[in-house]
């Protein structure tokens, strides 16, 4: 829930921003050693389980999380840190063309979304992250992401808990890509932006 919804909840009473942070701030102190935890995340507050709670959970729904392929991870990785690209700023930084299936999985998942259009022969689409995928992954906010510098962007999404099966396609999305003549090795370098 968003500070503004929480608000609502204390309409009678005079509860300011800041006493609603304080509380919080409370909360998440009381429940500091207990297998839930209050995170602030990009579109509010909410519980959830701690990591170390994982294997646990776990076992109540044997159901395992979708893989995603390398190809996947790297048109996710550049559309989170080059933000806002077109699908052929993709394909020039990746050096193979993106399918459009690999596009559709993203959005399907709801991790990123059409931002706009280029003006530009075409008026392809820019593609960004949304806030799902900052709640997905626990962040407030993009500047919460890993700086490149210090890790490939693919490697870092999968620290973040993405990670795909290494060395086999993961998904039908690789195989499309695989026919389509893709490849997934990750390019070592990306090139500066020059928009």
């Amino acid at each position: 829930m968003s500070l503004s919804e929480l608000r609502k909840l204390f309409s009678e009473e005079d509860v300011s921003t800041d006493d609603l942070r304080r509380l919080l701030a409370l909360l998440q102190l009381d429940w500091r050693d207990r297998g839930l935890e209050l995170v602030s995340v990009a579109t509010g507050w909410r519980f959830q389980s701690r990591p170390e709670m994982q294997r646990y959970l776990s076992r109540l729904d044997p159901v395992r999380p979708p893989k995603y392929s390398r190809a996947v991870l790297e048109t996710l990785a550049i559309i989170a840190w080059r933000q806002p690209v077109t699908r052929g700023d993709i394909e020039d930084i990746r050096g193979v063309t993106v399918s459009t299936q690999i596009v559709r999985t993203l959005e399907e998942r709801g991790w990123i979304e059409v931002l706009g259009h280029r003006d530009a022969p075409g008026r392809p689409a820019l593609l960004g992250t949304t806030h799902q995928f900052l709640d997905d992954l626990g962040l407030k906010s993009l500047d919460d992401l890993p700086p490149l510098e210090e890790v490939e962007a693919v490697d870092a999404l999968a620290v973040l808990a993405f990670e795909a099966e290494p060395g086999a396609p993961a998904d039908a999305v690789a195989e499309t890509e695989a026919a389509e003549g893709g490849t997934n090795e990750i390019p070592t370098e990306y090139p500066k932006e020059n928009d």
